[in-house]
C-alpha cells in the first residue's frame, strides 16, 4: 500500500526547505531511545540568468555586421522576426569542444555512482572530440558517441545511460536548446545525465551579452546556469524527479526503482563483503555482514561466490553458525545503525513521493521488516525526525551534543571522515541540502549552521600534509531559498587556514592524536594569544615569527636565529 504523510508534513522540496527557518521550540516527541537522544549516531548568493525566448543564433565574427554595426543591429532584428533560418545544431559550437588528458567531472561522477556499468550501453550525446568516449573505452563501458560536427557520421541510437556534458550551455536558441534535451531524454533507456557550466564561472568566460547569455570572442555561446535554474529546467522538459549528484550534474531516471536504489545507495554505499575461497571464509564473511548490518542477508545480497560456497549448509546449520560466531554487541550496534540509515532514507524520500513498501530496494524493505514492526511506523518516525529540522533549539543542542566536529557560535564543522557519525537529525540536515543542489566531488569539511539553514562544504586538499592547511574553495547551497554560491580561493594571496585539526575529527581517528599533540605544543607557546589575527597565512606567520617558532611537518620547534 502507499503511505499517505502526515498532512502537518510539507510534500515538497521547495515548501519545506524554503520553511525551515527558526522555529520556537516545542515538545519533542516521546518515541524510542534512538529518536530522542542528541547522540544518535560563503559567499553571496548568485543571481539566476534571465530566461530569453528570442532564439537568437551567434553572428559570424567574420560577417560585415561586425564591421558595420547598423548592419549588425538590422540582421539581429531579422533573426528575432525569424527570417533567418535555424541550423540544427551551430556549427560554430565545435570551438567549445575542448580536449581533455582525464574523465570530464561528470563522467568520473557517474563512474563513482556505479551509473555507468560494464554491462550498460552508454551514448556520449554531442561528444565533442571524444575524450570521455576513448577513456571510458578502455575502461571496458559500451559506448558510441554522437556529435554534429566530430561524429556525425554515428547514429545516435537508444541507450540505457545518455550523456549530454556541457551542451546546454553552448546552445544560443532556447527552443533548440529545450530540442536537444528532449532528445537525449527520448533517448535515454534508464537514466539521463545532464551536466552544465554554472554562474560561478562568469569570471572564466568574457564576452558581450547575446540573448540569455554570453557571446565570447571565439564566437561561441555560453549560457551560465544558476544551479537551482538548471534543475528547474531540467525537470520541466523531461516531466520527472530530478536528483543531483553534484553541482551542475542531475540524473533523471525513467524508472523510479533506479531512482530509490541510488537514493538508498546515496546513504548506505555497498560494504565490500571479505573474499571467500573456502566454507570457513564464506562463513567468516556471513558473520561480518550480520555484525555490521545488524540482520542476516538474503541470498540475492550476497556475493556469488560466497553464495556458492554455503549451498550446501541447510539453512538452520548457516543460523546456528551465525549465532554462534557473530558478537551481539556489535549485532547490534550494526542493527542501530540500520535503523537509523533506514529512517534517513525514509525522510529524504517523503520530497519526492514516498511510494509503497513493494517499490523500496530490496535492502531497504528487509531492513524495514527486520527493524520495525511494520512499513507504517516506519514512516511515522521518519516523518517526526524530518519535522525536528524546522526546531532550531533542537538543531543547536544536537550539535552541542554532538560527538564528532568543531562547535562554534554560528555553526558546526564536521570532517568528511566523521559526517556519518554525526546525530542522525544532523545527517539528515546534510543530506538534504546535497540532494537539493548536489554534494561537491572535493571536499574536505562540512558546515552546518544552526542559524538558519545552510550547508557548506569547504575544501582543504592538504588537510593531513599541511599542519595548518589553507582553504582552496567553498560551496554553500540556503536550504531556505536554494540559492547556491560557490567561492575559490585559488588565486588568493591570504588565504584562510585551520588550526586545532583534531576537533574536525573523531575521538578515535587515527590521526587525532597526532594534530592534538601539535596543538598543545603550540598552546604552550603561546601561538593562540591572538585568535583574532592568526586566521589567515600572513596572520598566523606573523605569529610564529614572534614567538620564535616554526613548522615541520606536525611538530614545532625552535625557529633559527637567522
Amino acid at each position: 500500500m502507499r503511505i499517505k504523510p502526515d498532512p502537518m508534513l510539507l510534500p515538497t522540496w521547495c515548501y519545506f526547505l524554503r520553511n525551515l527557518g527558526p522555529k520556537s521550540p516545542g515538545a519533542h516527541d516521546q518515541g524510542e531511545a534512538s529518536e530522542r537522544a542528541y547522540t544518535e549516531t560563503e559567499t553571496r548568493p548568485h543571481t539566476r540568468s534571465s530566461s530569453c525566448s528570442s532564439g537568437l543564433r551567434a553572428i559570424p565574427r567574420s560577417s560585415s555586421a561586425w564591421r558595420h554595426p547598423h548592419l549588425r543591429c538590422q540582421q539581429v532584428r531579422e533573426m528575432q522576426r525569424g527570417s533567418m533560418q535555424q541550423q540544427p545544431w551551430n556549427s560554430d559550437r565545435r570551438r567549445t569542444a575542448i580536449g581533455r588528458t582525464a574523465l570530464s567531472v561528470p563522467a568520473r561522477q557517474a563512474l563513482a555512482d556505479r551509473q555507468l556499468t560494464l554491462d550498460r550501453t552508454v551514448l556520449d550525446y554531442g561528444c565533442g572530440r571524444g575524450d570521455d568516449l576513448r577513456a571510458l573505452e578502455r575502461l571496458g563501458c559500451k559506448i558510441t558517441g554522437w556529435d554534429p560536427y566530430y561524429r556525425s557520421e554515428t547514429r545516435a541510437e537508444p541507450s540505457a545511460v545518455v550523456l549530454l556534458t556541457y551542451v546546454l550551455n553552448v546552445i544560443e536558441n532556447p527552443a533548440e536548446r529545450h530540442a536537444t534535451l528532449k532528445r537525449a531524454w527520448e533517448l535515454a533507456n534508464t537514466v539521463l545525465i545532464v551536466s552544465a557550466r554554472l554562474t560561478w564561472e562568469k569570471s572564466k568566460v568574457r564576452g558581450e551579452s547575446f540573448g540569455d547569455g554570453l557571446l565570447t570572442s571565439r564566437q561561441t555561446f555560453q549560457h551560465l546556469f544558476g544551479v537551482s535554474e538548471l534543475r528547474s529546467y531540467v525537470e520541466e522538459v523531461t516531466g520527472a524527479r530530478v536528483v543531483s549528484a553534484a553541482p551542475g550534474i542531475f540524473y533523471v531516471f525513467k524508472d523510479d526503482s533506479a531512482r530509490l536504489s541510488y537514493l538508498a545507495h546515496r546513504i548506505t554505499p555497498d560494504a565490500e563483503w571479505l573474499t571467500s575461497e573456502d566454507t570457513a571464509s564464506a562463513i567468516t564473511a556471513l558473520v561480518e555482514y550480520v555484525e555490521r548490518r545488524g540482520r542476516p542477508p538474503r541470498i540475492d545480497e550476497m556475493p556469488r561466490a560466497t553464495a556458492e560456497l554455503l549451498a550446501h549448509l541447510k539453512p538452520s546449520e548457516v543460523k546456528r553458525l551465525v549465532n554462534d560466531s557473530a558478537d551481539s554487541d556489535k549485532v547490534s550496534e550494526g542493527g542501530k545503525r540500520s535503523t537509523l540509515n533506514t529512517l534517513l532514507y525514509l525522510a529524504v524520500e517523503l520530497f519526492n513521493g514516498r511510494g509503497p513498501f513493494a517499490s523500496l530496494p530490496v535492502s531497504v524493505q528487509l531492513d524495514v521488516r527486520a527493524f520495525f514492526t511494520s512499513y507504517k511506523e516506519a514512516c511515522q518516525r521518519a516523518d517526526r525526525l524530518l519535522l525536528k529540522l524546522r526546531d532550531s533549539g533542537y538543531i543547536r543542542g544536537a550539535m552541542n551534543a554532538s560527538a564528532v566536529g568543531k562547535m562554534t557560535p554560528t555553526a558546526l564543522y564536521v570532517h568528511q571522515r566523521a559526517v556519518g557519525l554525526m546525530p542522525t537529525v544532523l545527517r539528515l540536515y546534510e543530506h538534504c541540502a546535497s540532494i537539493a543542489a548536489g554534494r561537491p566531488q572535493e571536499w574536505t569539511i562540512a558546515k552546518l549552521k544552526h542559524q538558519g539553514r545552510a550547508v557548506s562544504w569547504l575544501s582543504y586538499p592538504d588537510f593531513d600534509k599541511d599542519p595548518h592547511p589553507r582553504i582552496e574553495s567553498s560551496y554553500m547551497v540556503d536550504l531556505q531559498s536554494l540559492e547556491t554560491s560557490h567561492l575559490s580561493y585559488a588565486n588568493s594571496a591570504n588565504r584562510p587556514l585551520l588550526h586545532r585539526k583534531h576537533e574536525f575529527l573523531a575521538p578515535d581517528d587515527p590521526d587525532a592524536p597526532r594534530y592534538r599533540r601539535l596543538t598543545e605544543s603550540e598552546l604552550k607557546a603561546d601561538l593562540y594569544a591572538s585568535p583574532h589575527l592568526i586566521g589567515t597565512e600572513n596572520g598566523w606567520e606573523a605569529e610564529l615569527t614572534r614567538c620564535g617558532r616554526a613548522l615541520r611537518g606536525h611538530r614545532l620547534v625552535r625557529r633559527l636565529a637567522n
